[in-house]
This record gives C-alpha cells, structure tokens and sequence, in this order.
C-alpha cells in the first residue's frame, strides 16, 4: 500500500519519506488544497557490463606473459 503524507509531514521528514518510497516502491504527497503528488526512486541505470573485478593477484608481467603466450599460439594455428 502506498503511503500518504502531508506536506508538512513529508518537509519534515524528507529523508525518511525518500527511504520509504525506496522500500514501497513509491509515496504519496497530499497537500492543502487536495492535489497529490507522487515520489517514486529512479530505476538504476547500468551496464550490464558494470561487474566487479576479480583480484587474481597477477603481476604486470604475468599479464604480458599470458599475452604473448596467447600471440605465440595464435600465430601456429593459422
């Protein structure tokens, strides 16, 4: 259910209110004159490239080492 705060109570409770919206998914603002207003969290936008290294603990020339290897056989295979 959504919840409903007035605008004084949404003022003084603002951080409380965006945590809400973040856990009901939206909240409701009512003001004086009756017009209602609704807080929704913007959906994350990433990459579903955006993933965590892994730490192979892998030194500069262990890189370069695993690249040449890589080159050596790439050039045998052709």
């Amino acid at each position: 259910m959504t919840a409903v705060y007035t605008y004084t109570e949404a003022r003084q409770n603002l951080a409380k209110l965006l945590d809400k919206a973040v856990a009901d998914g939206e909240v409701r603002i009512r003001r004086r004159d009756g017009s209602v207003f609704v807080i929704r969290p913007e959906p994350v936008s990433g990459s579903p490239l955006d993933v965590e290294g892994v730490d192979l603990d892998l030194t500069r020339e262990d890189v370069l080492e695993f690249i040449a290897e890589g080159r050596r056989y790439g050039d045998s295979r052709q």
